[in-house]
């Protein structure tokens, strides 16, 4: 074998395992984060845990994505380690998937359907339909099935080029003594965890295998132990990504080496005493691709129903290992609540955007429920009430920080074109929700003023603030409704209550000064009456972004002065409709 052969057997591995990268990413974008919001809502059933995790990874084609995803969920809190464990044991057997396929390149016959089942002779077509659809459709779905399409063709071509490559080793006698050498099960296991743990992919390691048997060089005895060790090596991700988490997404990685360890130690120990007994005659024999994918499945198989009804003790195992400080428990609970922004998601983009989604509606509820007590306040003062909104103004300012963050880096991955929309939408709106928390805390120190003199406004004043309350209160819900559920036919509904709530606000002005002039009210009252009247007017302005926005960004428009003027200026008889509606359900008395 010389130096233009070892280029080309290097050139093949790259090809395979980039086509690998690309197919999985293809897989997981059209997906649309559906597969993992499965496995997020995954029942306490073992067996339908061990399914899930076989389906999605077999999609996925990526035992260690999938278990790296299951650290991100165990890290958040969204799944319990006992679920954790049937999903890692599912995940075992899906990646058992690639091998099948690759196994489809040792075919040898004459009969054209059965020649056209060899990768060889449909991934040229898959390729071209792939390539098609990537350069002729804009349609960003068609492009993902392109792309996993021209994956699968590269992953092939890459396969094949290594086999040919590596083919002439078999006339080479260091080659086929260094391989025999791996028939010491120790040298074996170890040989498969290290190449494994190096390209972190055991799907990509067993391929190699495959491509290896293609010499006729690879016999049993030196196979067997190498698979063993590429299920170990494949664990090296998910402690990777462990690195930083807590201690039950630490346990979560350590139950998935456990379960490898475990279920390798067992599966060579009766595998080798029967072998000792009978002496199994295949042993000396030289390995195939079918035989490989054969054995990868087997024992992931044998491995899980041996292990499956002892999941509970694989918990505890890890628990003893990794164990917890009183100090980890209070920090844990603390954090909770923010670990669904799980840096591990933002390599499944599609998912990551469910998790921003489903961040920036708790940041929606937080802020609007520290309005709500503002309110509350204002008529029925509480210490109690009172230091809920600054704490709940604070958990707020929080999610800004982190959820802006998230959505920055997030916005920097490869998108779909809706996913796109929908992380420019948030991270124009996570801004207005962390000002309506802040004119919640506005209104809520105007109280801590009224309740500390032991002042009162007037019997006028306090009907004209509910009034202009139950405006904003409408406002602020219709807002927040548009953004949950990306209804744009509210939109109108915003901009009509926005409206009314200055017209409101002037008209509280002109009658606070005429009863200012008149002796009914003070100036110091005037104050803080302004004060409040101001935040719940911006309060209305940043519900009007919200509409805005998720408008102009589902109609790919960003020039929002000219779509208000639009609204309101051009006849809009929908806008009209609106204003007139609202002007009569909230008459100031």
């Amino acid at each position: 074998m010389d130096f233009f052969s070892i280029l080309t057997m290097l050139g093949g591995l790259a090809l395979f395992l980039y086509g690998m990268q690309v197919m999985g990413d293809g897989l997981a974008k059209i997906s649309g984060g559906k597969l993992e919001k499965i496995l997020e809502n995954l029942t306490s059933s073992k067996l339908r845990a061990v399914l899930l995790g076989l389906g999605v990874t077999a999609v996925i084609q990526s035992s260690s994505a999938t278990t790296v995803m299951v650290v991100g969920f165990v890290n958040s809190g969204i799944m319990k380690l006992t679920q954790a464990v049937g999903i890692i044991m599912g995940a075992n057997i899906g990646t058992t998937v690639t091998a099948w396929i690759l196994s489809l390149a040792g075919i040898e016959s004459n009969n054209f359907f059965m020649s056209l089942l060899k990768p060889s002779s449909f991934a040229p077509i898959l390729a071209l339909i792939g390539i098609v659809l990537l350069m002729f459709t804009k349609n960003s779905r068609k492009k993902d099935i392109g792309a996993i399409l021209v994956g699968f063709a590269v992953l092939m071509f890459g396969m094949d080029t290594m086999s040919a490559a590596v083919k002439p080793l078999a006339d080479v006698p260091e080659f086929t003594n260094l391989l025999l050498a791996f028939s010491n099960p120790i040298a074996g296991v170890l040989a498969g965890t290290v190449l494994t743990a190096i390209i972190q992919s055991s799907s990509a390691s067993v391929g190699i295998l495959q491509a290896l048997c293609v010499t006729g060089a690879v016999p049993y005895s030196a196979a067997f132990p190498i698979i063993m060790g590429q299920n170990i090596g494949t664990c090296v991700t998910a402690l990777l990504s462990a690195i930083g988490a807590n201690k039950n997404a630490k346990r979560a990685a350590m139950i998935h080496l456990y379960f490898n360890i475990i279920g390798t130690v067992v599966f060579l120990s009766v595998f080798y005493i029967l072998n000792a007994a009978v002496q199994f005659p295949f042993m000396d024999a030289m390995a195939t691709p079918a035989a490989i994918a054969v054995t990868h499945s087997v024992f992931n198989v044998t491995a899980t129903l041996l292990l499956l009804p002892f999941s509970n003790l694989l918990v505890k195992l890890a628990c003893m290992t990794i164990r917890d400080s009183s100090e980890d428990v209070e920090a844990a609970k603390e954090d909770q609540e923010f670990l669904i922004l799980e840096s591990r998601f933002l390599e499944k983009p599609a998912f990551a955007v469910e998790q921003g989604r489903t961040a920036a509606r708790r940041m929606a509820e937080d802020s609007w429920k520290a309005l709500k007590a503002s309110f509350e306040v204002l008529h029925d003062y509480s210490e109690e009430k009172a230091q809920k909104i600054t704490k709940m103004e604070s958990k707020v300012d929080r999610y800004e920080d982190e959820l802006g963050t998230y959505l920055v880096q997030l916005n920097n991955k490869d998108l779909s074109e809706t996913d796109s929309h929908s992380v420019s939408m948030m991270l124009h709106c996570i801004g207005d929700f962390e000002r309506i928390s802040d004119h919640a805390v506005n209104i809520k120190e105007s109280a801590d003023e009224l309740h500390a003199k032991g002042l009162s406004f007037s019997v006028y004043a306090k009907a004209e603030l509910r009034v202009l309350t139950a405006a904003v209160t409408k406002i602020v819900e219709t807002a927040f409704s548009v953004f949950d559920e990306q209804d744009i036919t509210k939109a109108s509904e915003i901009e009509a209550l926005e409206e009314l709530i200055d017209e409101l606000t002037k008209e509280m002005k002109r009658r606070h000064i005429n009863r200012l002039r008149s002796g009914e009210c003070t100036i110091e009252m005037g104050f803080i009456l302004s004060d409040l009247i101001t935040s719940m007017e911006r309060i209305a302005d940043h519900c009007s972004n919200i509409g805005v926005c998720v408008t102009q960004v589902r109609e790919n428009l960003y020039d929002t002065h000219r779509h208000l003027n639009a609204m309101k200026n051009d006849q809009d008889d929908e806008f009209n409709k609106c204003l007139e509606a609202v002007r009569k359900e909230y008459l100031l008395p």
